[in-house]
């Protein structure tokens, strides 16, 4: 059976890269937990192949510089994908540094993958899953 592919919105680059790496706009509980997720995978890859292959081999350090360039990079798209959701929230981007406080991290990402946001517009954006459009 052939695959409709009419019915599939794929994102075009604009929209990921604001997705990634944007402080601005609103991202709704389901963008912020999938792109979060993204990210886990995107960082789990590099660190399962340091762990396959032997200790100081040059293999083991290309995957440990590899993990630590995504690492690093996904550190990023987390606190702007958090500042999105706060936005979401009608809330200051800056709160995403609870991110880096160990036991807050937990709940302050609960919180942003499990309460909704703000219905309709706020100051941070018309709509969510958008930039903002100043």
């Amino acid at each position: 059976m052939p695959i409709n592919t009419d019915r599939i919105l794929l994102p075009d680059s604009s929209q990921l890269t604001w997705l990634f790496f944007s402080l601005s706009g609103r991202v709704s509980r389901a963008a912020y937990f999938l792109a979060g997720l993204l990210l886990a995978i995107a960082q789990a890859l590099p660190l399962y192949r340091f762990m396959l292959v032997p200790e100081d081999s040059p293999q083991g350090q290309m995957w440990a510089v590899i993990f630590g360039l995504v690492f690093f990079a996904s550190l990023w798209c987390n606190v702007a994908l958090a500042v999105k959701r706060l936005h979401d929230f009608g809330k200051p981007g800056i709160l995403a540094l609870s991110l880096f406080i160990p036991v807050v991290s937990m709940v302050a990402f609960l919180v942003l993958c499990f309460l909704p946001g703000d219905r309709g517009a706020n100051q941070y954006g018309a709509r969510t899953n958008a930039p903002s459009s100043d």
